[in-house]
């Protein structure tokens, strides 16, 4: 199988797009009959988001997404296939803001790990679902969030 490449697209009439896509992961438990959500803090500005990165050379969208739970949040579970919604953003650099896509796949988490590669940069946090849709910052991402239904995934 050869390498996954991120490749440029086209929108509209626009003859060449800065839009990325990255593949993100809605960290999912249920505990005590309750439903949890595991999100992180951004390395830079310490906003709540759920873990996401970039398409990986060899791995499908969902293992990408799978991975990044494992770099960013340290949880280890079963990725859903089908992702279950899109959300925009911008993801500033030192220099500009570049437009992105996230492609949200739901994975349930089975493993929760005390040390992980990322756990010096970010803070992880299990919380309700309400609580998650209002501490991240993209409405599309909260909505994502609200609407979604394990029995379903």
């Amino acid at each position: 199988m050869s390498g996954l490449q991120q490749q440029e697209i086209e929108l509209g009439d626009a003859s060449k797009t800065d839009l990325r896509t990255q593949f993100a992961a809605l960290c999912y438990r249920i505990k005590n009959d309750k439903l949890q959500f595991c999100i992180v803090t951004t390395r830079r500005s310490g906003r709540w988001i759920v873990p996401k990165g970039w398409p990986m050379d060899g791995q499908t969208p969902m293992d990408a997404a799978a991975t990044e739970a494992y770099e960013e949040a340290g949880v280890r579970g079963k990725i859903h296939s089908r992702p279950i919604g899109v959300f925009s953003y911008n993801k500033t650099r030192p220099d500009d803001d570049l437009p992105c896509i996230a492609v949200v796949y739901p994975l349930r988490v089975k493993k929760v790990l005390r040390t992980w590669p990322e756990q010096k940069e970010r803070e992880r946090k299990w919380v309700s679902r309400k609580k998650a849709a209002a501490m991240v910052d993209d409405v599309e991402l909260g909505d994502i969030i609200l609407s979604f239904r394990p029995e379903t995934a």
